[in-house]
């Protein structure tokens, strides 16, 4: 019976593409930007580290890229539930495709400086605040009940496929040829997405039947997806607590990590590209684990002893200079984080009502994102202040701490 029942889930990720165009469309059309987005985040580090040495520089670029994308979400959650979602994805799509193009061409030139590419990364982020709330109403729309679970599972594999794939190509382009040709081939990917969602432009979308009037309809709407959120404890301490853990865990993999890969190993860039990749990998068997069941139980259980072993995994990093160990850990790490990450988006789409779903998005990356840019400064300034290692340790453990916390609520404990 066990067998049987597997059998069918399998059959289930294969006949997705069958069964709904519209997820192939939206499918194929992340691939090809998140496979131009994972080259530029392993070129990006190490461009700006090559350039200042200052893993300060590194979090005061993360941070200009995360603030305006921050301030925005309570704003682009609720407009993109009142426009059409493809179409906000298609115009983010093109305005990236054109920064990314701009910044290729000045680091072909040999222009580039630390203000020109924080300029270019505030309006990236700008785009991201709007895009973000409006994929996740999108994918809600897409991967209706009968295969939510498949849909969720196959598409966050086939991108931790590319994440996989994309570090290691960038490794070897910023290695033998030049960081502009991964800038200019993240923005081609960006232009083979937007041909892949004009597909998907006559979608409906459920309206919202109580519309608050115009001139208070914004603040609203606002409160309506904040009543969604405090509802369940689920949803609300998993927000807080994440923006808490989301702090450490950000400060960690886009500052200390490629600081302790390619400064303090002093590794080639390719071993960078490796490191991400294990991740990937991990992320990889998790979900294609996760996707042969269609329910999970103990899922808030499951969730917080999941994060706390990313945080255990990172204690670990500064233990042995070995590229196979540190690949190993974060193998592991990849694996825990795409267990907790399958089971919030899963869960979001199973209580979230579809008319509210962009606003509910918006606050869930704001309240779970909203300190990033803090985080990426104090990283920064923290590991310059005590040293890189002791703030690594220090960090981890904090992640360790709060998942630990947060189990001893019922309401966690008792998620189903």
């Amino acid at each position: 019976m066990v067998k049987v029942k597997q059998k069918e889930s399998m059959l289930t990720f294969f006949q997705l593409f069958q069964q709904s165009p519209q997820f192939t469309a939206l499918l194929f059309g992340q691939l090809f930007s998140l496979l131009g987005s994972s080259i530029t985040n392993v070129i990006l580090p190490i461009v700006v580290l090559r350039e200042s040495k200052s893993t300060a520089m590194m979090g005061t670029v993360m941070a200009i890229y995360m603030v305006p994308f921050i301030l925005l979400l309570p704003f682009s959650g609720v407009l993109v539930d009142k426009w059409n979602k493809v179409k906000v994805m298609l115009f983010v799509d093109f305005v990236r495709f054109t920064l990314m193009l701009i910044l290729s061409a000045i680091t072909f030139l040999n222009q580039l400086s630390m203000l020109a590419l924080c300029i270019i990364m505030f309006f990236l982020g700008v785009m991201e605040s709007f895009f973000q709330p409006a994929y996740s109403g999108v994918r809600a729309r897409v991967f209706t009940k009968e295969i939510r679970n498949a849909a969720n599972s196959l598409t966050q594999v086939m991108m931790q496929a590319l994440k996989l794939f994309g570090p290691i190509i960038g490794g070897i382009i910023v290695s033998t040829f030049s960081a502009g040709w991964g800038f200019g081939i993240d923005a081609v990917t960006y232009i083979i997405s937007f041909f892949f969602l004009i597909s998907l432009k006559k979608l409906s979308f459920q309206k919202d039947t109580n519309q608050a009037p115009a001139k208070s309809s914004i603040k609203q709407e606002f409160l309506e997806g904040m009543e969604v959120i405090v509802q369940r404890s689920w949803l609300w301490i998993t927000i807080l607590a994440f923006a808490l853990i989301n702090i450490f865990w950000g400060g960690i993999m886009k500052v200390l990590l490629p600081w302790l890969i390619n400064v303090h190993y002093s590794f080639q860039p390719t071993v960078y590209g490796l490191v991400i990749s294990a991740s990937g990998a991990g992320a990889i068997v998790c979900g294609l684990i996760f996707g042969l069941r269609k329910k999970w139980n103990y899922r808030g259980i499951l969730t917080y002893i999941s994060i706390a072993f990313t945080g255990v995994t990172f204690l670990l990093l500064p233990a042995f200079a070995s590229v196979p160990f540190i690949m190993l850990l974060m193998f592991l790490n990849g694996a825990s984080n795409m267990l907790g990450g399958l089971i919030w988006e899963t869960s979001l789409q199973e209580l979230v009502p579809e008319e509210k779903f962009g606003r509910v998005a918006s606050l869930d990356m704001l309240g779970s994102f909203g300190l990033l840019p803090v985080g990426y400064l104090m990283t920064g300034w923290v590991a310059e202040g005590i040293g890189e290692i002791t703030t690594l340790i220090a960090f981890g453990s904090i992640i360790v701490l709060i998942s630990v916390l947060v189990l001893f609520h019922k309401g966690i404990r008792t998620f189903y």
